[in-house]
Parts: structure tokens; C-alpha cells; sequence
């Protein structure tokens, strides 16, 4: 494979990419150089390619790479996962990187960034990525797993409509929220019932290792999840947009 392309020069240019903090040896154990890679791809090609912004370097590992990895907690032994917009590789990459047995599927309509995330699992050998380039509503009947996962991508109930159709009957989106996750399932908990949700919870990761820890927001659907394309249309539900940079989904 060829060496990266560097940043263009007339591009604003990346602070230093900061050594790898004491929690990134917790959470990624022996995997620890390959995660220490995949940082240095993101504050390389990552910025080069607009996928994060250069001001994000700084912070991109408690911000993004351990926000996003250590979230794997979430998901048992072996499980498939479909990693919703997954723009720059979070939280996709980041879990492949931190579990060897997840099979992570990463969704992504645009050509620029799933030749990206190509690129970088190959760098990377990961060999446990696949990536698929389309919006998550085109694979309805032609993707399914017992896991999707998505950040900053929308609010809860679009987000729902869009990864509902994949799980399997009893399989649990696992949304990386933050603060916000309790609100947004109060306040859309009547919608995510009528989408097909069954339970819900809200659970923190890395408490006991990071500044701020990654709070999910957890549903499961049951099996009136396979209608969800018929009710998002009647209830006017849109394709994915692209939300800011720093880690997440770009225009």
C-alpha cells in the first residue's frame, strides 16, 4: 500500500498528536501499538481528508479514540456490529482496534470517506472491517446484525428509524449520547416504542478511567422493528445529514 498523502499546504496545519494517555494501555491492552497507529492516521489523512478538524488533534485521544473504544464493553465475544455513519472511523475502527473478534460493519454514504476507511483497515490489518458505502436506509433486507452503533450522527428517534430496520429481531443499538442520553429517551421514548424499541437503558463506560466517560444510550427492538421503514415514512422520517467535524460525520 502506498504511504499517505500529506497534509496540503494550504490547509490549516495539525497541532502535535500528544503521546498516548495512561488509559489507552487500559483499554486496549496488547492492542495498544495498533491503537497508537490509528491515532496517528487520524491526525494525519484524518485532517488531510477533512475528517476531523486540525484543532481536534489535541484532543483526539480522550475526545474520540478512548471515548469511542472503550464503549466495547457493550458488545459479547464475537458479535457483529454495524457502525452507523461512521464518517472517520468512530466509534467503527476504534472497536475493531480495541476487539479482534467483534466483525464490525461500517456504513457510510460518502465515496470519500469509505475509500478512507478502506484504506485505513487495510493499513491498519484489521481484518475484522468491512465497509459499505450507502445511506443505512438502503440496506434494509441486505445487512442485518444483533448490533449497530452510531455517534453524533442524530437525535435518537431518526437515528432509530435508520438502524432498527438492521438489527435482528432482540438485537440493541448502542448510541453513543453523552449527557444528553436521558433526555432524548424521555423525550422520544413514545416514538422509539412505536419504532419498535422493547427496553431501554443508559449505561457509562470508563468512569474509573476517563475525564468524561462515554455514556450509551441502549435499546432494544423487538420484532414490529422490521416495520420501521413503513412508520419512518409516515412519519416523515429523513436520510442521514452530516453533522460537524472533529471525529464525527462531515459534509
Amino acid at each position: 500500500m502506498s504511504e499517505n498523502p500529506p497534509v496540503s499546504g494550504d490547509q490549516e496545519p495539525s497541532a502535535a498528536l500528544p503521546a498516548a494517555p495512561a488509559a489507552a494501555a487500559a483499554i486496549f491492552g496488547e492492542r495498544l501499538a495498533l491503537a497508537e497507529r490509528f491515532a496517528a492516521v487520524l491526525a494525519d489523512t484524518g485532517v488531510s481528508h477533512g475528517l476531523i478538524g486540525p484543532r481536534e488533534v489535541p484532543r483526539l485521544w480522550d475526545r474520540h479514540v478512548l471515548n469511542c473504544a472503550v464503549a466495547h464493553h457493550a458488545f459479547p465475544q464475537g458479535a457483529s456490529v454495524i457502525d452507523v455513519g461512521s464518517g472517520a472511523g468512530l466509534p467503527g475502527l476504534a472497536l475493531a482496534v480495541a476487539r479482534p473478534d467483534l466483525r464490525l460493519h461500517l456504513v457510510e454514504p460518502m465515496l470519500r470517506r469509505t475509500t478512507w476507511l478502506s484504506t485505513t483497515a487495510e493499513l491498519l490489518g484489521l481484518d475484522n472491517v468491512a465497509v459499505h458505502r450507502g445511506r443505512a436506509e438502503e440496506f434494509t433486507g441486505r445487512l442485518s446484525a444483533p448490533y449497530a452503533t452510531a455517534r453524533a450522527v442524530a437525535r435518537i428517534d431518526k437515528l432509530a428509524r435508520w438502524t432498527f430496520p438492521l438489527l435482528d429481531d432482540g438485537g440493541v443499538l448502542v448510541a453513543l449520547k453523552g449527557e444528553q442520553a436521558a433526555q432524548e429517551l424521555e423525550e422520544e421514548r413514545r416514538v422509539l416504542t412505536q419504532l419498535g424499541m422493547v427496553d431501554a437503558a443508559i449505561r457509562t463506560y470508563g468512569a474509573d478511567l476517563l475525564e468524561v466517560p462515554t455514556i450509551t444510550l441502549e435499546l432494544t427492538v423487538g420484532a414490529a422493528a422490521r416495520n420501521v421503514s413503513k412508520i419512518a415514512r409516515t412519519q416523515g422520517g429523513r436520510r442521514p445529514k452530516g453533522a460537524t467535524k472533529g471525529g464525527r460525520r462531515t459534509t
